[in-house]
């Protein structure tokens, strides 16, 4: 017999006569260790946090703690919490009717207790799947005692003539009916403190107090908190007393390589993967280096953070700005150009909390400022330093490439409405930009390829040595200011 086949306590009892409910806190223990003997990883997908956050997590479900997650926004703390579901029983039997999920074997209300006294083994039982094992609260200055905990039902007292003293008035909040249940409060320090204090006795004692209700009422809960560092936020902070009853504090971060953060940009994303479209590995490290910029910039509020979704968010719009070529030219293929990277602009702007320092420059202005910064960074390790000053018979790599600017009057445009072979034909037009990328860094795709002669140009821009403008459908560049001073 199936357990959701089981319908009556009096089944369940000869299902499982060993049965006992030791608590959701022991049920996420015990799987847990079964999962770690087997090799399944219950946190499949949390990429970046296999030797610093997954363990402390670990071993704080093995202590039996309630959890905070303490971190910067974008660093996958919700997700955490949501794929501790997988450690739950598939199924768990309660009480049928009961707002609080009884336990058949240990009630909690009155309304559960008087059906197994009347109905004894005749009791109905239901079942409860682990993913409706899961609520989630976000913290809001409006929360209120009654939402979390309960409060008097004056409409059930007079339906069913009730006395104010009797218990069976009480209308309960999210918490009690989460009972046996993961819960988790998101940014926990925007909860007003006097809420905050309401949950002491549930996290120490277990039990919850409603109006002049002696309550003893030991609800068996996994507790989950989200927040913010607290020198970040100025709407509030977690209070000392509640802090001190909260089992771990486990600090998450970004992610420590460019190579995590593509990994997980690319399993987010939710553009779908189009053939026509090509895109470039070193698109996808360039759209991460953005992040870390982002994360060192003096423009940037540094303890706000720079959340993971900035990079999703912008790798979306940058395949979307290729589609959008190919549909609005007619190209059957196309690739990721470094042109593209300025339509990413709208997917940076929002997601970063800009510094005074940026706020006189304005959003865009720091958008694009990362978007060159990181094309900058990324150019100087795969290839040679472009030197600031050199005397006028000093060999650089990039010597033939800015002498070809200056023997060449006319403006070298790179336009949107080129197809790839065009584009690539027109970056082929300069033999050194071939050269430099075969010797440095050869790559056999011809979209990698025009994607690098790109940015050799894009980084003498930067380094003072070319010019470039937007034109009508593109940029177009021409020889820099010491060009002309040489000509002249």
């Amino acid at each position: 017999m199936q357990l959701t086949e089981i319908k009556t306590l009096g089944e369940l009892k000869k299902h499982d006569a060993n049965y006992s409910n030791d608590g959701i806190k022991e049920e996420l223990r015990r799987n847990l260790i079964k999962a770690l003997k087997s090799g399944e990883n219950p946190f499949e997908g949390i990429h970046g946090y296999e030797n610093t956050v997954i363990p402390e997590l670990q071993r704080a479900l093995l202590s039996k703690h309630n959890i905070n997650l303490l971190g910067l926004r974008g660093q996958a703390k919700t997700r955490i919490a949501r794929m501790m579901v997988k450690l739950l029983d598939e199924w768990m039997p309660i009480v049928e009717g009961s707002e609080v999920n009884d336990d058949p074997f240990n009630p909690l209300s009155r309304y559960a207790k008087d059906l197994i006294a009347k109905m004894g083994n005749e009791t109905p039982i239901a079942w409860v799947h682990r993913n409706d094992r899961f609520v989630e609260k976000l913290a809001t200055p409006d929360v209120t005692v009654a939402d979390l905990i309960g409060d008097v039902d004056p409409i059930k007292a007079a339906n069913m003539k009730l006395s104010y003293a009797d218990e069976r008035v009480i209308h309960f909040g999210m918490i009690p009916r989460a009972n046996r249940c993961i819960f988790v409060i998101n940014e926990l320090p925007d909860l007003q403190a006097r809420i905050q204090v309401a949950l002491f006795n549930i996290l120490q004692e277990g039990d919850i107090q409603i109006r002049g209700f002696k309550l003893r009422f030991p609800l068996d809960m996994q507790f989950v908190f989200t927040a913010n560092p607290e020198d970040y936020t100025n709407r509030g902070s977690i209070v000392t007393p509640l802090k001190d009853r909260i089992g771990s504090q486990i600090l998450t971060h970004y992610p420590e390589s460019v190579e995590i953060a593509a990994k997980i940009t690319s399993q987010e994303i939710k553009t779908e993967k189009q053939e026509h479209i090509h895109v470039p590995i070193l698109a996808t490290i360039l759209i991460e280096q953005i992040a870390f910029e982002a994360r060192q910039s003096e423009y940037v509020d540094v303890k706000s953070g720079v959340s993971a979704r900035m990079s999703i968010s912008a790798m979306e719009n940058l395949i979307s700005a290729a589609e959008l070529r190919a549909l609005k030219y007619g190209l059957k293929q196309t690739s990721i150009r470094l042109s593209d990277f300025l339509s990413i602009i709208p997917a940076l702007t929002g997601k970063m909390e800009i510094a005074y320092e940026g706020e006189q420059e304005g959003a865009r202005f720091v958008a694009e400022h990362l978007i060159r910064q990181a094309i900058k960074s990324t150019f100087e390790a795969i290839f040679p330093k472009i030197p600031k000053l050199q005397k006028q018979d000093t060999q650089s790599a990039y010597n033939d490439t800015i002498e070809w600017f200056a023997n060449n009057e006319d403006e070298f445009e790179l336009t949107e409405n080129m197809d790839d072979k065009s584009y690539q034909s027109q970056l082929n037009k300069i033999p050194s930009l071939s050269r430099l990328v075969d010797k440095y860094h050869p790559v056999k795709n011809p979209g990698d390829k025009a994607l690098l002669q790109e940015m050799i140009l894009w980084s003498l821009v930067e380094h003072k040595k070319l010019s470039q403008v937007k034109v009508d459908q593109g940029l177009g560049y021409s020889g820099g200011l010491n060009e002309l001073l040489r000509g002249l």
